[in-house]
């Protein structure tokens, strides 16, 4: 899932402008002494504006000092959760917080140093306007601090925190792979752990709810459910490669004509969802099966939620998001467990009991769909410099066979060593859940590995 902010890739925060009919002055922002001056200003005054006065200049003084509190990162997340960052991250979102009190201040010092000149009501009401104007962009500024504090609190205790820790490493190895290679710039990534169903991240490089502010860091959220079977974390990273490189625009394009042959209005809906299935693909091709059973296994519900085609969903139904996967698994590795998987989902959701509406619009969208994993993974793209997807990350390498030829190799070793997780990381996920989607009920020594793995990777950072 990909968050709903506007993208504007690769752009410089714009810092607004101080209020109309406020200067900038070198006057201090106000406190008890600048109140009591305003007080005694007043008393010389007419009553209305002494009474203005008084008012805004305590307005002030409180919203000053509320600024200066966005300064503060332990406001907003303990001292143990922040440490247990990674330093760059860290950073990122620590100069992020005080960028946003940067632009702050100066607006505030403005205003005090306009209330001390103002004379009149008129300028005092002016001034008064541009208190509650800062009061605004304060509450904007808030709303970013408290979203990353929120996320960086959830790292508490070892355990979990290692375990982000690895989260971060991995999500950024993964666009490491590619993003580089397209002159990108790799993003900072934060994860977070959340309740809920499915993942979803807060891009770097979008505006956030502070119209000024860039998102610093690709924030990540991971279930609970599947802190110990991360796939959806390269889902998640999926977004922002296809973001920064504009493939989910072309993807749409090479979806629709892919699709055509299923009707108008087939190709026009398989375009649609080309962000969530880039992101899909993007899974695929580092981690194979794996990623198309922990995928199943969160969206695999009711009947009515699985086969609903919700107007401006970006997500493609359900039944057709498996669907696509499998196809995407036989396409590169012929014949295997997703054969099965596909045969109980269709035993499992008969499109017969569908209402008649909904039932032909996906018996149409079905027959297109081994063109549409083609198009996934196979077509040259600019975004990609002419090459494909599948040309930039080997769906092969994850293969069952060749994940299995990994860890013949690596023997006991592979989750133990140092030498391993720096060659291999995204492999060893891949094989990693691999094992837990093949062993079912048996997986408790596969856990057991890959979760120690995981927390000696998070620890090692």
């Amino acid at each position: 899932m990909v968050d709903t902010l506007r993208p504007r890739p690769r752009a410089v925060p714009v810092e607004a402008p101080p209020p109309a009919a406020v200067h900038d002055g070198a006057a201090a922002p106000p406190g008890p002494a600048n109140t009591a001056t305003a007080t005694a200003t007043a008393a010389q005054e007419g009553p209305d504006t002494a009474a203005l006065r008084v008012q805004t200049a305590r307005q002030l003084a409180h919203w000053t000092a509320a600024t200066e509190g966005l300064a503060q990162p332990e406001n907003f997340a303990s001292a143990a959760a922040w440490a247990s960052l990674e330093h760059r991250l860290g950073l990122a979102l620590r100069s992020e917080l005080q960028r946003a009190v940067d632009r702050l201040r100066p607006k505030t010092r403005a205003l005090a140093g306009a209330l001390a000149r103002a004379r009149t009501v008129e300028e005092v009401q002016a001034v008064r306007r541009g208190v509650v104007a800062v009061r605004r962009d304060i509450q904007r500024v808030e709303t970013v601090a408290d979203f990353y504090g929120d996320a960086v609190n959830t790292r508490t205790g070892q355990r979990l925190a290692a375990l982000l820790r690895a989260c971060d490493y991995l999500a950024v190895r993964s666009m490491t792979a590619v993003l580089p290679r397209l002159g990108q710039p790799v993003p900072e990534v934060l994860t977070y752990i959340d309740k809920g169903m499915g993942a979803s991240i807060l891009r770097a490089g979008v505006r956030l709810w502070d119209p000024a502010a860039i998102s610093p860091v690709a924030a990540i959220k991971i279930t609970r459910h599947n802190l110990l079977r991360p796939t959806a974390l390269i889902h998640e990273t999926g977004h922002q490669v296809a973001f920064q490189l504009g493939w989910n625009e072309e993807l749409a394009r090479a979806l629709h004509t892919a699709a055509r042959p299923g009707g108008e209005d087939v190709a026009d809906a398989w375009a649609r969802w080309a962000q969530e299935i880039a992101a899909d693909a993007y899974a695929f091709a580092h981690t194979g099966y794996a990623a198309l059973a922990a995928l199943h296994d969160v969206i695999a519900g009711p009947p009515q939620a699985v086969t609903t085609i919700l107007v401006g969903d970006p997500h493609p139904p359900a039944y057709l998001r498996v669907l696509l996967s499998t196809a995407m698994c036989r396409d590169w590795y012929g014949s295997g467990p997703w054969d099965d998987m596909e045969r109980a989902w269709l035993r499992s959701y008969p499109l017969d009991d569908l209402p008649t509406e909904r039932r032909d619009a996906l018996r149409r969208a079905v027959p297109v769909i081994p063109r549409l994993a083609r198009a996934c993974l196979r077509q040259s793209a600019s975004a990609f410099r002419g090459r494909s997807l599948a040309e930039l990350l080997d769906p092969g390498r994850v293969s069952p066979g060749e994940l299995a030829a990994l860890a013949r190799r690596g023997g006991p070793a592979l989750y133990t060593s140092d030498y391993w997780a720096d060659a291999e990381p995204l492999r060893i996920l891949a094989l990693g859940c691999l094992r837990l989607s093949l062993d079912g009920p048996d997986a408790q020594q596969a856990r057991a590995e890959f979760e120690n793995w995981l927390l000696a990777l998070g620890r090692k950072g």
